[in-house]
């Protein structure tokens, strides 16, 4: 329930065309609903702007599924992340409404508008196309969070004219996603070309001394570039929903 719902909720009880019990029954569910194997965060997206996103990897099938049917009841839109394909189709199965993004390795299912709530575009940039997963997983989360997005793929500093090919799209970005694995240089590239807020996302690609991702989090931590953000490795997810609160510039 967003504050739009809420005001209609206590509208119609005002107005008489709900009784005070179907309000308080309601409202008693607002707060999170306890399904055994989940809270379900149903106050979130009244408190913070947006729903609660799902987390896939590690869950059962059976215990996504009844996280997914249990948000469906309250007819918000849902997200999930961290999923492979044979758990996405199974989803899809049982939501055929719902989308999976195989390259993003998410599931969502949009069962209401999703209001325009940006300043202007979030442009995605991946490095490599390994990076592209968590580049998806990014663009998808920020268009389901009400933003457009344009997204930029292989253009890494092995072969920087691809980037500079694209840069009156890097100039009229709002806020600029850089995924980069390997190194992790071409957030600083980026960030020393344009003025909108930069968020750099390390990726676990690369061979034995990347360590996983450490070694593109180092890079990026340590960047020469003045204002480039960095979250986790391989959190795509983070960095669209810190994208989105910059790019929305204002309280929920």
């Amino acid at each position: 329930m967003n504050s739009t719902e809420l005001k209609e909720l206590l509208g119609a009880l005002q107005e008489g065309r709900v009784s005070l019990d179907q309000a308080l029954e309601r409202l008693q569910r607002l707060p999170f609903e306890d399904i055994g194997v989940a809270m379900i965060d149903h106050h979130r997206e009244l408190r913070q702007g947006a729903p609660e996103v799902v987390f896939g990897e590690g869950k059962s099938s059976a215990q996504r599924e009844d996280i997914v049917a249990r948000r469906q009841e309250r007819g918000g839109n849902i997200l999930l992340t961290r999923l492979d394909a044979a758990k996405g189709a199974a989803l899809l199965a049982l939501h055929p409404a719902g989308s999976f993004d195989p390259d993003g390795r998410t599931f969502t299912l949009v069962q209401k508008a999703v209001p325009t709530a940006g300043r202007g575009t979030i442009v995605v940039v991946a490095a490599g196309t390994s990076d592209l997963p968590v580049a998806r997983e990014a663009a998808v989360t920020a268009r389901l969070l009400g933003h457009p997005v344009e997204e930029l793929v292989d253009v890494g500093v092995a072969g920087l004219h691809r980037l500079f090919a694209r840069a009156e799209v890097l100039r009229r970005a709002a806020v600029i996603i850089v995924v980069a694995g390997m190194e992790g240089a071409l957030p600083s590239v980026v960030g020393g070309l344009v003025a909108a807020p930069v968020i750099a996302v390390p990726t676990s690609v690369g061979y034995g001394a990347a360590f996983g991702g450490v070694a593109a989090l180092l890079g990026m931590l340590n960047s020469c570039a003045a204002g480039v953000t960095v979250v986790n490795i391989d959190n795509g997810f983070g960095a669209a929903f810190a994208a989105h609160r910059i790019n929305r510039g204002e309280a929920p």
